[in-house]
């Protein structure tokens, strides 16, 4: 399932995820630093959601108190929630 995610404090202003079962299919960032959030999206693919949230929670851009890491890990916290409460098929 797909889930949407509008930042706050940081360049991008939305995350998209992908997650099946706790797993970060695919990530998808609007606006930002392009390249830097390719490659994000890149690393965190296949990987548990709690492990990402894990290495990047917290993390700042400059003198910004979060970053499009630490946004994603709101991201994901939202899109594990959701996709606990959703409705089995």
């Amino acid at each position: 399932m797909i889930y949407s995610y509008k930042t706050t404090g940081v360049c991008s202003r939305k995350i998209d995820v992908e997650l099946e079962n706790g797993v970060i299919k695919a990530v998808k960032f609007e606006g930002g630093c392009n390249g830097n959030l390719q490659g994000i999206s890149k690393l965190v693919e296949g990987r548990k959601a709690e492990d990402v949230i894990e290495i990047c929670k917290g993390i700042c851009c400059g003198t910004k108190k979060t970053s499009c890491p630490d946004q994603l890990t709101l991201a994901l916290k939202q899109a594990m929630e959701n996709e606990k409460n959703a409705p089995s098929l």
